[in-house]
């Protein structure tokens, strides 16, 4: 699935496209509040109340993204490829822990 690479070189790649400040900040923003958005949209099966709560946080998480790649004047990574939807959640995880 990582065609041959590591995380490390797909982290590495996205970190390149990323690297106006406040790129970065949308990016860490919106990236956990997309994830958030998640399993808020998958307990709307039980608790259907949610459904509004799940599609506001998704949608406003990827406007961060989009708004944050306006500012880089650059596309996100994933039009390029879709494994970079993944690379993201990993990027912000490393951007934590101090890395990138």
């Amino acid at each position: 699935m990582l065609g041959g690479r590591s995380w490390e070189s797909w982290i590495a790649e996205y970190s390149e496209s990323h690297q106006h400040p406040l790129n970065r900040l949308t990016h860490t923003f919106g990236i956990p509040i997309i994830m958030l958005s998640l399993p808020v949209l998958v307990a709307t099966i039980v608790w259907h109340r949610l459904l509004w709560v799940g599609v506001g946080l998704f949608c406003f998480g990827w406007l961060l993204q989009f708004v944050g790649h306006a500012i880089e004047g650059k596309p996100p990574e994933f039009l390029k490829d879709w494994r970079f939807l993944l690379v993201g959640s990993r990027w912000w995880a490393a951007k934590m822990r101090g890395k990138p």
